[in-house]
């Protein structure tokens, strides 16, 4: 084991009611294993348990019904719901159904995204256009169909990539494109939810090791030796404690910002 790793890196930590009374939908809380042994938690998952750890009551939405109850069941009494980001009535009804089966909604948490083509000459203009519904036009809706229902002081957070500043991390352009849109979706949306007394942010991983990141190693020989300056590929949880720091009421001043979770990569590396 690393040992620069501590308990909040590892998902160990004991929690501190940061979130504590809070009710938060996590769509995109389900994981994949990409047929690993025994892979490392993902990112939406991490984020599912950290908040519940922290007292918040929690929706987990995912593709994938299994997966999705995989990861409540971690949390013991967590909702799983299952919702296609690719279709807005899916997505509006995961929301609602969110809503009442918590009994309110005062966080959202979008970690959706899915990758296709690799350079323009092998990037379809129908690839292109799937990717940018699911990782762009399904945050505009969920956002949309959250923000009626979303009380003052509520939180929702974007799940962006570092390929959105550092192109060389990815030969992926629609991926990269997709991410890098999500800056201006949050603040104009932080803009508009400002008059409600509601914050929108977004968390940027880096390198992270998860089973997509493991998976992509084996894709991109280069990707694993890329240097990090803090000398390692982060954990999911640490993106989690992020995320977890914008839905929380010890972030209630920062709105439309882009917190980057890549050890140092995109500014120091």
């Amino acid at each position: 084991m690393d040992e620069t790793l501590t308990a909040e890196s590892l998902g160990t930590a004991p929690g501190h009611g940061l979130l504590t009374g809070r009710k938060v939908l996590v769509v995109g809380g389900g994981q994949r294993t990409y047929d690993q042994p025994d892979p490392p938690a993902g990112i939406g998952r991490a984020i599912s348990v950290l908040a519940a750890a922290e007292g918040a009551a929690v929706a987990v939405a995912d593709l994938h019904r299994e997966a999705a109850e995989a990861t409540a069941g971690l949390i013991g009494d967590a909702v799983a719901l299952t919702v296609d980001c690719a279709d807005e009535t899916s997505l509006e009804h995961g929301v609602r159904e969110a809503a009442e089966a918590l009994g309110g909604l005062d966080g959202l948490v979008l970690n959706v995204g899915v990758v296709g083509g690799l350079g323009f000459a092998h990037t379809p203009a129908d690839t292109w256009d799937q990717v940018l519904a699911i990782n762009v036009r399904a945050q505009f809706l969920a956002i949309k169909f959250a923000l009626p229902v979303l009380p003052r002081g509520s939180s929702i957070v974007l799940t962006s990539s570092i390929a959105a500043r550092k192109p060389s991390v990815t030969a992926i352009p629609a991926y990269a494109t997709s991410k890098a849109a999500l800056g201006g979706l949050a603040a104009f949306a932080a803009r508009e939810a400002a008059q409600a007394g509601i914050r929108v942010n977004v968390v940027m991983p880096g390198l992270i090791d998860t089973a997509l990141g493991r998976l992509a190693d084996q894709v991109d020989a280069t990707r694993a030796g890329t240097p990090i300056p803090l000398g390692r590929q982060g954990t999911a949880w640490e993106v989690a404690n992020a995320a977890v720091f914008l839905l929380a009421h010890t972030s209630a001043y920062i709105t439309g910002h882009t917190l980057v979770v890549d050890g140092g990569l995109t500014e120091a590396g």
